[in-house]
């Protein structure tokens, strides 16, 4: 009721429908990006291509600069573009072989390509040198990879991600959707509603980068 007359005072003013509900979408989308954050930013995509070509030009004048090259395929991989990204990350690791998170990144890649085999192993290796690497998050892509093939090692990797992540509304609610995908409906409906309880038990501070995620678990819940 609030939107209807909020655009019948639009139209009043301008005079025509088409421009205030282009006005009103522009409101709401301000609104949303500042109070709750579930539309995408407009602006984040030229911000990152942006930035790949000022990376990619460094690299040009510099091409042993590492951190550069990270920076490089965290973006690359932002885009999906995981076969690009996958060479910046395998020159990275032969700088720092200690790494857990290149590990980590190498394996979602080549979970993302296909290579179950060397995903896995990548993502075990990771795990092993820091068990709480990306915050569990290998854990979770272990899991989704194998929901299909081998579902008592999806629920090996989900449990344990679970365990990692206690407190993250996203967490659980990424948990939800992989359970929907293995036809386990009670246990996608219980992580919805553990998403939206963290959430209601978080600090201020906190529920703004969760809300979006425990709005997306409640409309799983309703629909």
């Amino acid at each position: 009721m609030g939107k209807f007359f909020s655009f019948w005072i639009l139209w009043m003013l301008t005079g025509n429908p088409f421009i205030a509900l282009l006005i009103l979408l522009v409101i709401i989308y301000f609104l949303d990006r500042r109070f709750v954050g579930i539309f995408p930013s407009v602006t984040r995509p030229f911000r990152r291509n942006s930035q790949l070509r000022k990376l990619r030009h460094s690299l040009q004048l510099n091409p042993h600069n590492t951190s550069d090259k990270r920076e490089l395929a965290r973006l690359l991989m932002e885009k999906k573009r995981f076969r690009q990204a996958l060479p910046y990350l395998e020159e990275v690791l032969k700088v720092i072989p200690e790494s857990a998170e290149i590990r980590a990144d190498i394996g979602l890649c080549c979970l993302k390509l296909g290579d179950l085999e060397r995903g896995e192993q990548m993502m075990l290796d990771a795990l092993e040198r820091d068990p709480r690497v990306h915050y569990g998050e290998p854990h979770l892509r272990l899991g989704e990879a194998f929901s299909s093939s081998d579902q008592e090692k999806s629920l090996h990797h989900l449990d344990q991600f679970r365990k990692i992540q206690s407190s993250s509304s996203e967490a659980y609610y990424r948990l939800g959707r992989l359970y929907a995908q293995m036809n386990r409906r009670e246990e996608s409906r219980e992580a919805f509603r553990e998403a939206i309880a963290i959430y209601r038990s978080l600090p201020k501070y906190k529920k703004r980068t969760e809300r979006p995620w425990a709005l997306r678990a409640r409309f799983r819940l309703i629909f």
